[in-house]
């Protein structure tokens, strides 16, 4: 049994990562076997984020007076919590596809960029590309001008070559 101390350690460690977590999924697990849980935070880790099973009440009391506090007001049943600091979107990805092939793991709640979402939004997030997907879209069509305007300028410069091989293929420049 633990001490009030570590209780209290614990509180705290939570209340600070409600705070400094913008990107949070609240999820149920009832019913997962020991390797399933294995499997869950190792995904939830390879997606770039962290994973705690949670108690309801000592949730709820830690998110007092925090924008998360909705999301544990009426919490039930077993509990965790999967949080990042970077791309909710690679995040949400990993849960949702976890959560096909495990049906025992439920969404109960959302928090991204700040604010509360619906778990069908969770499901829509998944569904976006990610921001490495998206950067490298936004990086195309910025090349994409420069590339088409290099080709047009290289083609003048090789019509002029090819018309100026055949003219000496042909004897066409003769003094």
């Amino acid at each position: 049994m633990k001490s009030k101390d570590d209780k209290h350690k614990d509180f705290e460690a939570l209340r600070r990562e409600f705070e400094k977590s913008p990107t949070m999924f609240v999820t149920g697990f009832d019913r997962l076997t020991v390797q399933q849980d294995l499997d869950l935070r190792r995904t939830v880790r390879q997606a770039g984020g962290r994973y705690r099973v949670i108690k309801n009440n000592i949730a709820a009391k830690a998110s007092e007076g925090l924008p998360a506090e909705p999301l544990f007001a009426n919490l039930r049943g077993m509990t965790s919590l999967a949080c990042t600091d970077s791309d909710p979107v690679t995040l949400a990805k990993a849960l949702t596809n976890y959560a096909k092939s495990n049906p025992a793991f439920t969404f109960k709640a959302g928090f991204v960029e700040g604010r509360a979402v619906e778990i069908g939004n969770i499901r829509e997030l998944a569904t976006l590309p990610s921001r490495e997907e998206l950067l490298a879209k936004v990086l195309f069509l910025i090349q994409s001008p420069a590339q088409r305007l290099v080709t047009a300028i290289s083609g003048v410069g090789r019509n002029l070559a090819v018309v100026v091989d055949q003219g000496v293929q042909e004897n066409k420049f003769q003094e």
